[in-house]
């Protein structure tokens, strides 16, 4: 099982909703945040930083400049990954930026994976 949490903004990339992280930035970057809540958010970014490697590839093809339109997706297994971005979503949920939690086992095409999450290109039924 795998597992991706969402808002409703779509990502100009991949054209699929945006992930946790595009909409803590946004929210960092709107002025909205009181200061405990930032610095919050961005202590939690930073340890995500530190625990989660930076996927290599988000596009199917191998081709320089391919169009990046992977999303990634948390392995189920990766519990205390989970837990932290939980951290995120009751920091959104704070400022009405509705999160939904998806779950799906057929992801995509994976174009990476590491022991905590994969980047995959999702099939027409993937939910996303």
């Amino acid at each position: 099982m795998f597992i991706r949490f969402v808002i409703a903004d779509l990502d100009a990339d991949s054209g699929r909703r945006q992930g946790l992280f595009q909409a803590g930035e946004a929210l960092v970057q709107s002025g909205r945040m009181n200061p405990f809540d930032q610095e919050h958010l961005e202590q939690t970014y930073r340890w995500f930083r530190l625990h989660l490697p930076v996927p290599t590839r988000f596009a199917v093809s191998r081709r320089p400049h391919a169009k990046a339109q992977a999303l990634s997706w948390f392995r189920d297994s990766a519990i205390e990954h989970i837990d932290r971005i939980r951290e995120y979503q009751r920091i959104l949920d704070a400022y009405d930026i509705p999160v939904e939690m998806l779950r799906t086992t057929r992801p995509g095409y994976i174009v990476f994976e590491d022991e905590y999450q994969i980047a995959a290109y999702p099939f027409a039924d993937t939910p996303c």
